[in-house]
């Protein structure tokens, strides 16, 4: 089995499927709403290398559930299960639960 390592200030991460709204019996799918992603972090980079040469660790934790913008994180598959990939600057929010 093939496994995803980050590296440098990367996030991998899962998308967290968000319920479609419904009234009544009718479900309403959630199309055409450019939502912000919702998403666990499933491995993370240990960081990066200033300019200046100071190297700045990353600051979040494999688990925490994480907001990311709806444009920008690469989708990648591998072994049919999808991922999302970007920066940990990227990130817009943390979820404490």
């Amino acid at each position: 089995m093939k496994t995803l390592n980050a590296v440098f200030d990367a996030i991998i991460c899962k998308q967290i499927e968000l319920e479609e709204e419904s009234y009544g019996s009718i479900v309403v799918p959630d199309m055409g709403n450019d939502k912000n992603l919702i998403a666990e972090i499933i491995d993370i980079g240990p960081g990066y290398i200033s300019p200046m040469g100071n190297f700045i660790s990353t600051t979040l934790l494999k688990g925490q559930i994480i907001v990311l913008p709806s444009i920008g994180p690469t989708k990648f598959e591998l072994d049919r299960e999808e991922y999302l990939i970007c920066k940990e600057r990227e990130v817009l929010a943390v979820i404490n639960q």
